[in-house]
């Protein structure tokens, strides 16, 4: 049956369409996996961590697992931060040095033999990484035998680099690659007016790189960066490989407050402290994005 209005007939016996979803909550199922990762794998073990932490004998809330940890490891804390911190200012020089010269470089073999050889390191895991450094930088490694060789040092010289410079070398090996990756690819997305006008007006190379490509980029360096500090403040390998000695950086305290004490308050009192130097870097990184999106939206 059928009911005509002027010139449409409206179906009378047809059944009503099913009710949508709202908008809201059609984008709340949409993105329900990855909250359910970041809820299972961050924001769980992140709770449980600060409940041990803070949990005394009798059940009861206390602060003595954060003041031991803070009377024990106080040093290995500022070393932890200032290896981070010297690392990532490292890693910041190598990356705009590959990453400019992969954009702005004129000898195109040398271009792309280093865009070949750059990413090597980004297939290599942290343990690696720590054994490869262990060889090469030893007293009697492969660095000190090439400036041996090469009449740069005299034997008795040759010293081992198996110390807080050994962990600064192997971060800045392992993650310039990953943040170089991020910056060439943020660089030749620019427009190429630019550069060929300040070129055209005279410019040097450096003058072009550090007036009108790396403002353009900061964002994307800031990005690389911040990722960069915060996995350097979770490896584990690195420093237990190179110098696992006092001070040495705090996965290493809590894998041994872990395995030759049992003790897990403690451990998870120094984790949290780990967490307060990345939750710094995050919001170092929440501040340049809130304040470039609003340059943008004014």
């Amino acid at each position: 049956m059928s009911e005509t209005v002027g010139r449409a007939a409206i179906p009378l016996d047809e059944p009503a369409p099913a009710a949508r979803l709202p908008r809201e909550w059609s984008g709340l199922l949409f993105v329900a996996p990855a909250l359910a990762v970041v809820a299972l794998f961050f924001i769980v073990p992140l709770a449980m961590s600060a409940v041990l932490a803070f949990r005394g004998a009798n059940g009861g809330i206390t602060g003595e697992h954060m003041a031991k940890a803070f009377e024990l490891y106080t040093k290995d804390l500022l070393f932890t931060l200032a290896m981070t911190l010297v690392a990532t200012a490292g890693i910041a020089v190598v990356s705009i040095a590959i990453a400019s010269y992969l954009t702005l470089g004129a000898h195109e073999r040398t271009r792309a033999m280093l865009r070949w050889l750059y990413r090597w390191p980004l297939f290599i895991p942290f343990i690696v990484t720590g054994q490869v450094m262990r060889t090469f930088l030893a007293k009697n490694g492969m660095l000190n035998h090439v400036l041996i060789g090469a009449n740069l040092i005299e034997p008795i010289s040759a010293q081992s680099m198996l110390d807080w410079r050994g962990i600064v070398i192997a971060f800045i090996w392992k993650q310039a690659p990953f943040v170089t990756l991020l910056l060439a690819g943020a660089m030749a997305g620019i427009e190429t007016q630019h550069v060929e006008a300040a070129r055209n007006l005279g410019a040097p190379r450096w003058r072009v790189l550090f007036d009108i490509v790396l403002p353009q980029v900061r964002g994307t360096l800031l990005v690389g960066l911040v990722l960069s500090f915060v996995t350097m403040l979770s490896v584990l390998s690195v420093p237990m490989m190179i110098n696992p000695n006092s001070p040495t950086m705090l996965t290493v305290d809590v894998a041994y407050r872990i395995n030759s004490h049992g003790d897990y308050a403690v451990a998870n009192a120094l984790c949290l402290m780990s967490l307060v130097l990345a939750a710094a870097g995050a919001a170092l990184y929440l501040r340049h994005a809130v304040g470039s999106a609003q340059r943008r939206l004014g």
